[in-house]
């Protein structure tokens, strides 16, 4: 067989698509990121009337290209949250108007393979985005986010996904200096809203790319 590790991992996002589908929520696969991009900007958004967008925090979401599309797209109003010019109080204002927008796009820290997402955030506007508010959402994820159950996402996010996040963002936490999760203190801490998803609610609002590639953290 050619390309067997292509091949496995197609096997394997096939089977957490039917989980995820029969859990409520829209679902593709990209074979790459390029196409990821190419099934948001041409089989999703033309079905959706979106006068609006904005995104959470996310590695995946940059890596399509779709940033670098969107933000400047003059048919909606964009919400950039990424926008590096704001100070912290615009920031986080903008934030919480993201919560309104028609489309909101972001990634998730992990999918199992019974099809729940899981999330844990800092701030909490990307698991508030998720859970309630826009009206439709894209949830963008690389292979690497796979994991068998509930129990197994959580751990990923809180020894791998975490402390490489607070390294990227240079926190000050425990985590940041030996690799696993401390339950700490730190004011620097990353980890503090959990969401699980079981089911996407109402039935598509949720839209979910998983990526044939790994991406994000």
């Amino acid at each position: 067989m050619e390309k067997p590790v292509e091949n496995y991992w197609r096997k394997r996002l096939e089977a957490v698509k039917e989980a995820l589908e029969g859990n409520g929520f829209d679902v593709f696969v990209a074979q790459d990121a390029g196409e990821a991009k190419k099934i948001v900007l041409e089989e999703i958004l033309p079905k959706l009337e979106v006068k609006s967008v904005s995104w959470g925090g996310s590695m995946t979401f940059p890596a399509t290209g779709l940033y670098e599309t969107l933000k400047d797209n003059p048919r909606m109003q964009v919400l950039d949250t990424y926008d590096r010019s704001l100070s912290p109080e615009e920031n986080i204002e903008r934030r919480r108007r993201s919560l309104l927008v028609d489309l909101f796009i972001t990634g998730t820290n992990a999918v199992t393979e019974t099809g729940k997402l899981v999330n844990l955030d800092g701030v909490g506007n990307r698991v508030a985005g998720i859970t309630f508010g826009p009206r439709h959402v894209v949830i963008l994820v690389g292979r690497n986010k796979l994991v068998p159950e509930l129990e197994d996402a959580m751990f990923r996010i809180k020894n791998y996904a975490a402390p490489a996040n607070a390294m990227r963002l240079d926190r000050k936490t425990p985590c940041a200096a030996t690799s696993f999760c401390e339950e700490c203190n730190s004011p620097d801490r990353i980890c503090n809203a959990w969401s699980v998803l079981e089911k996407s609610f109402p039935k598509g609002r949720i839209k979910v790319v998983l990526i044939n590639e790994d991406l994000g953290l």
